[in-house]
């Protein structure tokens, strides 16, 4: 298994029944295909649909995700305008938004939209997300090209300030907690040396230590 669907697979298991749940370009869009057998949860996509389903076999171009990806639309599914769906997201109807980063930080910072002197498409809903959300959800590989990407502070503008609260990678999964960074599952196969290595902000171990839930 990669990396990738380990985090997806891990990350499904955070949705409970009923959720409407956001889901971010890139590797949390993978999540749509591992909910738990006989879960209903309505996936959102912000430029304007409820009820998201997994990319079709033969995709539509009319038919996409907010990253220009192709998507299908299940059964009752909605379109609407942005205005709309903005709504919905600063209405706090979103039960959690899951979102790829740039970094984030010990004391839950978000940075996901821009590297200063590099073209910026656009930030996106992710700022909206993000206050929005009950829940706020990061999933992304642990490190960048062995670069750090779990900091003790983030050091890229921020997208927002103290809002995450759970980050998932293929290490393992940490909560962010007003004490600090909490792991709390472990990848088969790591040690928690290993993940520490790979975490520039300093890690408590929870004493209940489980294996990452895939």
């Amino acid at each position: 298994m990669d990396a990738k669907e380990l985090i997806a697979r891990r990350v499904a298991k955070e949705f409970n029944d009923g959720d409407y749940v956001n889901l971010g370009i890139g590797i949390p869009t993978l999540a749509v295909n591992y909910l738990p057998e006989g879960m209903e949860v309505t996936f959102q996509s912000e430029n304007g649909a409820l009820g998201v389903g997994p990319a079709p076999a033969v995709p539509d171009k009319d038919i996409t995700n907010a990253g220009g990806l192709p998507v299908s639309l299940l059964p009752g599914a909605s379109v609407f305008d942005s205005a709309m769906s903005f709504g919905i997201i600063r209405g706090g109807h979103i039960a959690a938004t899951v979102l790829g980063a740039l970094e984030v930080d010990q004391e839950g910072n978000l940075a996901n939209w821009m590297i200063p002197g590099k073209m910026v498409p656009g930030m996106g809903g992710a700022m909206d997300l993000v206050s929005g959300a009950k829940k706020v959800i990061v999933a992304m590989e642990h490190t960048a090209k062995g670069n750090h990407k779990i900091l003790t502070k983030c050091t890229l503008p921020l997208t927002a300030a103290h809002e995450v609260d759970l980050i998932i990678t293929e290490m393992g999964v940490i909560k962010v907690t007003p004490e600090g960074l909490v792991l709390t599952e472990i990848a088969d196969g790591v040690t928690v040396e290993q993940v520490q290595a790979a975490t520039q902000a300093t890690l408590k171990v929870c004493p209940n230590l489980k294996p990452m839930a895939i």
